[in-house]
């Protein structure tokens, strides 16, 4: 039995897993569906975990001494309780025919935005941005403090996610149909999309219970689109997300390091992956306001965090683990 480290990242759109032993040789990884709960129900993200981890470690013999879980929608201690009865459950369904011999330390569950920072910067101290479906802003500095802002799900917040970006794109297409703002080409693109005849038959989509808070996020790149063919109020949409962004990402940087520390901000998640002005338009704010900000992008995706944490969590920090990120990711 070869000992070894699972990481996984669980997220609104899907779930990645990893397992890695002690001299960061990646020996499996797995992709499922979305395991946010708080979205996609307790039911269906527990079997969105399993199916990332059977993926993972399909056809060997492997013996799990450490786990990291960071997921989505988990950043209250009743979550996280959740997910370690869930993890309970893992080790004993027959489906997963791996060996449970996890180290006292070995268990950690956070937030994604934990595991995201460490695999979007190769280290623990920095910021990061991310803006999925969901959006938050994160931070940990050199004494182990730690703040976040927004994150505060798809009701309540999560600016400048891709769910607020297609959301605000509705939005502004009932609007123009009503005549209470400009008219945009998001009418006729959004509509298309959909394979709706007319604005009319909006109410019945979004409305129908299997809507769920991923459909809305899939027409964040439909507003990119039409606001990259110079659409002024996609472009709107896109600008007031990156300042909601900015914001929050500032937030965090006020609550964790002294005015004119030099530090890193990681931005993560598939709506930076916009081709209009997101991004562009994110830096350009931090720029301004905060210079000692440098925006990056990421060296290694996510779950690479999530494994890197639970080697450590066991003391895996010989040379051998991890050589370096670069050897840890080889092949991903």
């Amino acid at each position: 039995m070869t000992p070894t480290v699972l990481g996984l990242d669980g997220g609104g759109s899907k779930t990645r897993c990893l397992v890695v032993d002690a001299a960061g040789t990646i020996l499996g990884r797995g992709e499922a569906a979305a395991s946010n709960y708080q979205t996609v129900g307790g039911e269906a993200a527990y079997h969105a975990i399993l199916d990332a981890i059977a993926a993972a470690t399909a056809h060997q013999s492997l013996t799990i001494r450490a786990v990291t879980l960071g997921l989505a929608g988990v950043g209250r201690p009743h979550d996280q309780q959740i997910v370690h009865d869930w993890l309970q459950l893992l080790q004993q369904d027959s489906r997963l025919p791996l060996t449970w011999d996890l180290h006292p330390r070995g268990v950690r569950i956070c937030p994604d935005c934990e595991i995201a920072l460490v695999g979007g910067l190769g280290g623990d101290v920095g910021l990061a941005t991310i803006a999925g479906t969901g959006a938050i802003a994160y931070g940990r500095n050199d004494s182990g403090q730690v703040a976040r802002s927004s994150g505060w799900g798809y009701l309540l917040g999560d600016e400048g996610s891709a769910y607020d970006i297609g959301r605000q794109g509705l939005r502004a297409v009932v609007r123009a149909a009503d005549g209470r703002s400009p008219q945009t080409q998001l009418s006729l693109a959004i509509c298309q999309h959909l394979g709706l005849d007319g604005v009319q038959d909006l109410v019945r989509r979004v409305y129908d219970p299997d809507w769920l808070p991923r459909d809305m996020a899939k027409l964040a790149p439909v507003v990119d689109q039409v606001a990259r063919l110079g659409d002024a109020v996609a472009t709107g949409i896109l600008h007031e997300a990156a300042a909601e962004l900015a914001i929050a990402s500032r937030s965090v940087y006020q609550q964790l390091f002294p005015p004119n520390h030099a530090v890193e901000l990681v931005t993560l998640g598939g709506t930076w992956q916009s081709q209009g002005q997101l991004r562009r338009r994110f830096q350009q704010q931090i720029t301004e306001s905060c210079p000692q900000i440098q925006v990056v992008a990421p060296r290694h995706e996510a779950v690479y965090g999530a494994v890197w944490l639970a080697g450590r969590s066991i003391g895996w920090q010989s040379e051998t683990f991890p050589p370096s990120f670069a050897t840890m990711t080889k092949g991903i």
